[in-house]
């Protein structure tokens, strides 16, 4: 079986889809990703609204309707979540090769 051309994700890409499982605006978005990292991921508005427009393209994320009419929300497609379980099943696999060998 041949790899999908988008894996591996990035880490703020993967963080974002995990993100966007409820929707979100991009401001909240820049939030969660910066819990669900620990940290590890701050992102700039810049870097958050290239990588929409990025995921929009590629259908894994998708505009969705919002009571505030001043700001654009974004879901996960189904799309989404398959390239997100794919990339999570290709970790567990890196994570089960190594364990044994490094103990």
């Amino acid at each position: 079986m041949s790899r999908d051309k988008h894996l591996p994700l990035t880490e703020t890409v993967y963080y974002i889809l995990l993100a966007l499982m409820e929707p979100a605006h991009g401001y909240l978005i820049m939030q969660k990703v910066e819990e669900l990292s620990r940290g590890q991921v701050r992102m700039a508005a810049g870097t958050l609204y290239g990588a929409v427009e990025n995921l929009l393209k590629l259908q894994f994320i998708e505009p969705v309707q919002s009571d505030d009419s001043r700001r654009k929300v974004y879901a996960i497609t189904d799309k989404g979540r398959e390239i997100l379980r794919l990339d999570l099943e290709r970790m567990i696999h890196m994570i089960e090769v190594t364990k044994p060998i490094l103990g």
